[in-house]
């Protein structure tokens, strides 16, 4: 997450079931809950994040942001 400059929460799907099951939205979870969140429920997570030579990150969504971090 530190290369993509968001939180674990920016990173959340907001409109998979487990979002509303968990309570996810509470804005009193710590970055830690919603960390053990995705670790238990992937789905949770926004994807696809693409990772360019370990100093870039950008997910996938739109695929524009992908290019934005790729070489020229």
């Amino acid at each position: 997450m530190r290369l993509l400059g968001i939180t674990p929460r920016e990173l959340l799907r907001t409109k998979e079931a487990e979002y509303t099951e968990l309570n996810l939205a509470n804005p009193a979870l710590d970055d830690a809950a919603i960390l053990a969140a995705m670790h238990a429920h992937p789905r949770l997570i926004e994807r696809p994040i693409v990772v360019v030579d370990g100093q870039k990150a950008a997910i996938g969504r739109p695929p524009e942001a992908v290019l934005a971090i790729l070489p020229a």
